[in-house]
């Protein structure tokens, strides 16, 4: 059976600085119509950072659209066209001060249903820190957490983030935890 639907029309109905809501008529598997409400987003990082001490590095932060303050891996937006190794130094190093070596682990997809958005996971080790420089409207603490309490975090559903919660899992599979 062809699942495949096809872009018949579409049209912009707002662009801004992180997104676009596109708007779409398309044609389903049974020749029947239907629209499409997509935003556009040019994908993120999210890094595990994990220390010698076997800690991951978190980020605190007030998050607008949620009214509350969230702990997360760090994590960043890629800018048109950035490589995502590039972005997964450039945010760790905004967020934390931590440089180190990066290994890429997979993609995800964060909410299939509306958004085209690609967030590339990666692990980094071997970190070394220096001074954290986030961006002018960026507001956030660092802080290490040990990973045995990461994992028991998300068991607890302490770590609402989709993309956190993905990444310290696997790492703690990858580790054998």
């Amino acid at each position: 059976m062809n699942l495949d639907e096809v872009r018949l029309a579409g049209e912009n109905k707002y662009e801004g600085r992180i997104l676009t809501l596109q708007v779409d008529t398309v044609r389903l598997p049974d020749g029947q119509t239907a629209l499409r409400e997509v935003v556009r987003h040019s994908g993120g990082v999210c890094i595990a950072a994990l220390t010698d001490a076997q800690e991951l590095l978190f980020v605190r932060q007030f998050r607008y659209p949620y009214g509350q303050i969230l702990t997360e891996l760090p994590a960043g937006k890629l800018n048109k066209g950035e490589d995502p190794f590039d972005c997964a130094r450039r945010e760790l190093q905004e967020e934390t001060g931590a440089c180190g070596t990066l290994e890429k682990v997979g993609e995800l997809f964060p909410s299939v249903g509306y958004t085209d958005e690609v967030l590339h996971l990666f692990i980094a080790t071997d970190l070394s820190f220096g001074a954290q420089s986030p961006d002018e409207d960026e507001f956030l603490e660092v802080e290490r957490v040990p990973l045995a309490t990461a994992i028991q975090w998300v068991e607890q559903g302490k770590l609402p983030d989709a993309k956190t919660q993905a990444l310290v899992l696997h790492l703690a599979r990858r580790l054998g935890l």
